[in-house]
């Protein structure tokens, strides 16, 4: 049998080669504490899960669901964003429901590369991003991350004939697997320079919420972005044109920017969000895109040709986590941070010094010697001698070589069990 070439490159992925490992670790007998897998361990609200329940003894919702059936979930999600930005959303040109964010960034590529077009792409990053171009026939260029420049990729860095044939640019930040948090200026520079080349580009935003304020400092969102008619809340403090006043509302805005905050015209740029992390929703597969109005129109042409939208219980489901109270976005930020400084904490003190993430269910460790140019055989070793799986960091990309990506998702007792047993492996 013969397939398409476009396969060749998806015959592995960083997921299914960890996937074999723990099997072998788990027939051998070890307790297995998983840190590969950025899934939350953390439940979905009860508000959100009774508005799905209420769905299914609805008879109207067991049909298909077309694009204008969607409408309610759209005009959330728009006023969700506005809140949250203080930028204008059309919900009917502008926003897009999806199947999980991934279905976004997989399908887009089909939309804008012809045979032989560049994307470029985060180094490393996300493997269902440079899925998405292998699907279209398209190249990859590579923008390495690099720590001395805080995991941002340098534009200037990219070759003339690379950009001649480039169609589209891929951010993503708060970063995964890095956990690096991008600044606005630094979104402006990307907005100006793929309007300089005729670049689409896009955010996959999916740790929107998922950020860790120091001492009161709520980042460069709040203190750079344009003003805007729109208000926004942190705590009991509104944030508009017209001042400051206590009025208490059930949005906060990020605390890290949004790429339309430095693309408000929607130009060139489109948005990806899911609810997987923020609302504990991965097993729904329930995401939405925001953006230029072409670029969404041209992903709903892909989008029509593969399926339909989810059960429309789902989207009740997700219109009750967008409107309603936000207090399970808060708690979820909290305990991921508690998470976090647990895991520092004791890595720091069997001697493994990694700096502490401002964002992100994740932490991207530098491996030690002599494990710090094989992190595929670092991560194969510990699951099978110890029990504890984490990511291999070449499995994000050439320029994750030399690091492992553990993702916080146990509860701080398992953690410094975890991290026991990596003392002992080292």
């Amino acid at each position: 049998m013969q397939f398409a070439k476009r396969l060749q490159p998806l015959q592995s992925n960083v997921f299914a080669d960890m996937d074999k490992a723990k099997a072998v670790a788990l027939s051998a007998g070890r307790q297995l504490i998983d840190l590969s897998l950025g899934s939350s361990d953390l439940p979905a609200q009860a508000h959100v899960i009774e508005a799905i329940a209420q769905s299914l003894d609805d008879p109207s919702t067991h049909g298909y669901l077309l694009f204008h059936g969607t409408q309610a979930f759209r005009q959330a999600a728009a006023n969700w964003y506005e809140k949250k930005f203080g930028i204008k959303v059309d919900s009917e040109t502008e926003v897009l429901p999806l199947i999980g964010s991934q279905e976004g960034t997989a399908h887009l590529p089909l939309a804008l590369l012809n045979p032989g077009n560049f994307a470029l792409l985060l180094d490393p990053g996300y493997p269902s991003h440079a899925g998405g171009v292998y699907l279209a026939s398209g190249q990859i260029y590579s923008m390495p991350l690099r720590s001395e420049n805080n995991f941002l990729p340098v534009f200037a860095d990219i070759p003339p004939d690379v950009l001649a044939q480039s169609r589209m640019m891929v951010l993503s930040y708060p970063h995964n697997p890095t956990a690096a948090i991008a600044p606005l200026a630094f979104f402006q520079e990307a907005v100006a320079f793929c309007q300089q080349h005729n670049i689409v580009l896009v955010h996959d935003f999916p740790y929107v919420d998922l950020v860790f304020a120091e001492n009161g400092e709520w980042g460069t969102s709040l203190r750079d972005a344009p003003r805007t008619t729109s208000s926004m809340t942190v705590g009991s403090r509104e944030w508009g044109s017209g001042g400051v006043e206590e009025k208490a509302m059930p949005y906060a805005p990020s605390l890290v920017p949004s790429v339309l905050q430095a693309d408000p015209d929607k130009s060139i740029s489109i948005e990806f969000f899911t609810l997987s992390k923020s609302y504990n929703m991965g097993g729904f597969r329930i995401g939405y895109a925001i953006g230029n109005a072409q670029l969404i129109q041209a992903l709903r042409q892909v989008k029509a040709a593969v399926d339909f939208n989810q059960y429309r219980g789902i989207l009740n489901g997700a219109i009750a986590a967008l409107d309603g109270p936000q207090t399970g976005v808060a708690d979820a930020v909290a305990t991921f941070r508690k998470r976090r400084d647990t895991f520092i904490s004791a890595l720091h003190r069997i001697g493994w010094h990694v700096p502490t993430p401002k964002a992100t269910m994740y932490i991207w460790a530098k491996l030690p010697s002599p494990w710090n140019h094989n992190s595929v055989e670092f991560c194969t070793q510990l699951v099978k001698q110890t029990g504890v799986a984490a990511s291999p960091g070449a499995g994000f990309g050439k320029s994750g070589e030399g690091y492992v990506r553990f993702a916080l998702v146990h509860e701080p007792p398992l953690l410094e069990t975890a991290v026991e047993r990596i003392a002992q492996f080292l």
